[in-house]
């Protein structure tokens, strides 16, 4: 699979079944190469004009299941409330 296939899934947390966003970047080991977690880009102020986006890191582990048009993560609530 692609980098850029992952971009075009939404995130979805199975825990309370709500949309996180898209997958902006990748956390990547350049030891071993393997991913070790994705960032999702949060949604700033006008366009990102007057403020600095926020972003959220799920760990890989965290990932529950990569589907067709989605990707699943389990979070807890402390990270949650980082997001809102």
């Amino acid at each position: 699979m692609y980098i850029s296939e992952f971009q075009t899934k939404d995130v979805v947390n199975v825990s309370d079944g709500k949309k996180l966003g898209n997958i902006g970047d990748f956390d990547i080991n350049v030891t071993t190469g393997k991913i070790q977690a994705i960032i999702i880009s949060g949604n700033g102020r006008m366009l990102g004009f007057f403020g600095k986006d926020e972003e959220l890191v799920i760990p890989w582990k965290n990932i529950v299941k990569i589907g067709e048009d989605v990707i699943l993560i389990r979070m807890n609530r402390q990270i949650e409330s980082q997001i809102e």
